[in-house]
């Protein structure tokens, strides 16, 4: 007999996991996991000198890593993260981080904008030494212009 989907979310939710676990399962250290303690933003429970995390944590974990990948601070994460726990209207919290989200853009697209610029400068470097390889240039003094 199969059980129901209610009860496998339920089994689901209630499930723990050990710190091994998780480092495993997001390939990251456990060193970096108790770093996410410190910081607030996982909260296990323990049993005796072991931690334990709940699917709160496993999600919150997973969270974090994220906004990591996205290139949010710690700060900006916990806010994301507890934001999702937040029983309150969220309108005031989703317009901090839809504000945080834009700030963050505007950053990567100068940096876009700063990487062309750069990988154009490069291409050019490249041909000017090129062309004075095959001897069209005279001066090297040429190339670094």
């Amino acid at each position: 007999m199969t059980e129901s989907p209610a009860a496998t979310a339920a089994a689901a939710s209630s499930r723990t996991f050990t710190i091994t676990e998780l480092s495993a399962e997001f390939d990251i250290t456990p060193r970096a996991i108790r770093f996410y303690e410190d910081v607030g933003l996982l909260e296990p429970a323990r049993d005796g000198r072991n931690r334990v995390y709940t699917h709160r944590d496993r999600t919150r974990l997973k969270l974090t890593l994220r906004g990591k990948r996205l290139g949010l601070s710690l700060q900006e994460i916990k806010q994301l993260v507890d934001m999702y726990e937040s029983p309150d209207d969220t309108h005031q919290q989703l317009q901090a981080f839809l504000g945080i989200l834009r700030q963050h853009r505007s950053q990567l697209e100068q940096q876009l904008e700063d990487l062309q610029v750069t990988l154009a400068e490069i291409a050019q470097h490249e041909d000017r030494c090129l062309r004075m390889l095959e001897g069209k240039s005279g001066e090297l003094s040429d190339a670094i212009d």
